[in-house]
């Protein structure tokens, strides 16, 4: 059975940071590269940042560049979001999403006060 399961969300007032996982399973996991989407309310949904499948490579969003890091290990099957400077612009809903069509079901991050 194919899976992305997002985990590490929640609520986090602004400055804050928080630590996204993605756990793949059920396909090639290696062999594709991975995705962080958001999607916040009344907006569409954002590519946030993307990393190859080795991990020699990423790019971000201009809106999180320098705040957000994409990482992978891929010995685990597992995708990493490191959000730092966190403010109230990044609530949203975040979702995994590996190269070929592969969706996770989306995590809650709200940033409030």
């Amino acid at each position: 059975q194919v899976q992305l399961v997002e985990s590490g969300g929640g609520s986090v007032q602004p400055g804050g940071s928080l630590r996204l996982s993605c756990a793949a399973s059920g396909f090639s996991f290696s062999g594709r590269s991975v995705s962080w989407y958001r999607q916040a309310p009344g907006k569409e949904r954002e590519s946030v940042a993307v990393i190859s499948s080795n991990g020699r490579d990423t790019d971000y969003a201009d809106s999180v560049k320098g705040r957000f890091t994409i990482s992978r290990d891929n010995t685990k099957y597992m995708v990493y979001l490191q959000m730092n400077s966190l403010t109230s612009e990044d609530t949203a809903v975040y979702y995994c999403y590996a190269r070929g069509g592969y969706w996770g079901q989306g995590i809650q991050v709200t940033v409030a006060s």
